[in-house]
């Protein structure tokens, strides 16, 4: 166990992120005292009977008012409005952050609600799992997986070293990275693939001459992994579509071009084409394993990896 690296911090949104946060921070005594604040009181008693923080509260602005770090898990539509009700009840010196994965539109909900004598930093816990709630969380979903902080223009260098020596020690590797450029960034590497995720499994639902009951049947490995991504939190991944746009347009502008290449190749049988491409592809796969981002066993290790 380490020596706290926070009096005390405050969570604001307790689902899956909150939860793990609050699981890990309590197992190696990274904070003195963690207090909890959800909008719903049915989810605020479920953390209490979980025992996932030492005090808790449906008013955000109280929940703040003492702690040395808040951490906003709320999703990324709700930043502002709870960003508005907390920005007067912070204490000088706080270190507020949050853990949406869009930057950019956080930065500008958020950012005039903070007094010029507390930390704003933004972040990104890149680390996930499909499920949701404070039942979700478990104190090892950060582990070797990488956080992103987006410190603005003139941040202080000991409140972004504070704070990144709190993910370090929740288990993340830390990069630090330009807002805009982490937008485009993570379209590319989580956004789209949610996106054509929710869009393949509507489509096979849509189809009338196959039965859901087959689709469910007769699933394959990739499209059994698209289904476990397409059962994300809809609100969370509706507020990033909306509040990552430009970015995920031009993402998807470019997917769409290379889309339409592949149904050129399949239809005029260019399989010398159709195979460049696979084998090109198959290299970012296998450098994912190698830079432990995930593991080459069968069905991806999922059955002995994820939470129940």
């Amino acid at each position: 166990m380490t020596d706290p690296i926070f009096e005390e911090i405050a969570l604001i949104g307790i689902g899956l992120i909150g939860a793990s946060i609050a699981l890990r921070a309590r197992r190696d005594g990274l904070a003195n005292r963690i207090t909890i604040s959800t909008r719903r009181q049915e989810t605020l008693d479920r953390a209490e009977e979980l025992g996932l923080g030492d005090r808790y509260t449906v008013d955000a602005a109280d929940a703040v008012k003492d702690a040395d770090c808040v951490i906003l898990c709320v999703p990324v539509g709700a930043m502002g409005v709870v960003a508005e009700q907390i920005g007067p009840h912070l204490k000088a010196g706080a270190i507020v952050t949050d853990v949406g994965s869009v930057k950019r539109s956080v930065i500008d909900q958020v950012a005039p609600h903070m007094s010029d004598d507390v930390h704003f930093i933004p972040g990104h816990p890149v680390a996930g799992t499909e499920h949701s709630g404070p039942d979700a969380g478990f104190a090892t979903l950060f582990d070797e997986r990488w956080h992103i902080l987006t410190p603005l223009e003139g941040a202080n260098p000991v409140a972004v070293e504070k704070l990144e020596t709190f993910w370090k020690q929740l288990g993340s590797f830390v990069e630090i990275m330009d807002a805009a450029h982490h937008d485009r960034v993570l379209a590319v590497t989580s956004h789209i693939p949610h996106l054509i995720a929710y869009n393949i499994v509507g489509t096979a639902d849509d189809m009338e001459e196959i039965t859901k009951r087959e689709v469910i049947k007769f699933s394959a490995s990739g499209f059994r992994d698209f289904t476990r991504i397409a059962a994300s939190d809809p609100v969370m991944w509706r507020d990033v579509f909306l509040h990552n746009k430009d970015a995920v347009l031009e993402v998807l502008g470019r997917f769409s071009e290379d889309l339409a290449a592949l149904q050129r190749a399949v239809r005029w049988g260019d399989g010398e084409l159709l195979e460049k491409q696979f084998t090109r592809t198959r290299e970012i796969r296998r450098g994912i394993i190698e830079a432990g981002q995930e593991t080459a066993a069968p069905n991806f290790g999922r059955y002995k990896t994820d939470p129940d």
